[in-house]
């Protein structure tokens, strides 16, 4: 099979974007794995070397620490083989707000905003020169519905829809193609490493990571924008979307709205 280019995917070693890696190794991309766990990514290319015989190596990086950040993103933006970017690296956690060790916070959004931006911006320009390569970008249905998790964790991930919102219209006529996955719940390991238990979800709620790959790679072959596996009813949201996009010419206007007109002294 031809190379299609190479497919960088980060939090590759395990779980999702592990599945993401294979499903695109067999669409006949070579791989780049990027994770902490170097043994753990040495394992997971292998197999997709030995499955799939596509070009597989891992890349280990902490992408939380900024030095480690910079070092991939020199890496990504001096090779011209990158088609495909999934950003699917990311952290939770639990309990409320002022339950949270700030520490905590830090990590949240160092990797679920600032990686994901900074490397989004390492590849793009090579990609607009190219005139093609595809953004996928995982977020999470609490990207509209973040108060039914811990509320910093689903502010990331509306920044992640509204990123890639963001990105659809500046790569209009580029080549460029973006996509968004909003996943439901998901048995991976996030749950252990958010301090949470997927036990406590209701199984009825709970998808399997591989069901929801396969889901987002259908998404991805189509060439759509917003990919929600779990949502039984895609009319809702595409409703959704289209009472934004007509409120959208509405929000700025010269004109304070009515209701908030100051009261008339009697």
């Amino acid at each position: 099979m031809a190379s299609k280019g190479t497919a960088v995917i980060t939090g590759a070693s395990t779980g999702i974007g592990a599945l993401f890696a294979e499903g695109l190794a067999a669409r006949g991309h070579d791989v780049i794995l990027v994770a902490r766990n170097a043994e753990r990514l040495e394992a997971t290319a292998a197999r997709i070397r030995a499955r799939h015989g596509v070009a597989a190596r891992g890349i280990a990086a902490d992408l939380s620490d900024p030095a480690q950040l910079r070092a991939l993103e020199a890496t990504l933006a001096a090779d011209a083989g990158i088609t495909v970017l999934v950003n699917n690296a990311g952290i939770g956690a639990t309990g409320t707000l002022a339950q949270t060790d700030p520490a905590r916070l830090d990590a949240m959004v160092a990797l679920n905003v600032t990686a994901l931006t900074r490397l989004t911006r390492a590849v793009v320009p090579g990609f607009l020169a190219r005139g093609a390569g595809r953004v996928a970008n995982i977020a999470s249905v609490l990207a509209v519905a973040p108060e039914v998790f811990h509320g910093v964790y689903g502010a990331t991930k509306a920044f992640v829809l509204a990123f890639s919102q963001s990105l659809r219209k500046e790569f209009a006529g580029t080549g460029l193609g973006v996509q968004v996955v909003l996943p439901g719940a998901t048995a991976t390991e996030f749950w252990e490493t958010a301090g949470a238990d997927v036990g406590n979800v209701p199984p009825e709620m709970v998808m399997s990571a591989t069901d929801l790959v396969a889901a987002a790679l259908v998404g991805f072959d189509r060439g759509e924008f917003a990919t929600l596996p779990a949502l039984q009813d895609g009319a809702q949201w595409e409703a959704f979307e289209a009472a934004r996009q007509a409120m959208m010419p509405n929000l700025s206007t010269s004109r304070v709205a009515p209701r908030y007109a100051t009261p008339q002294a009697a």
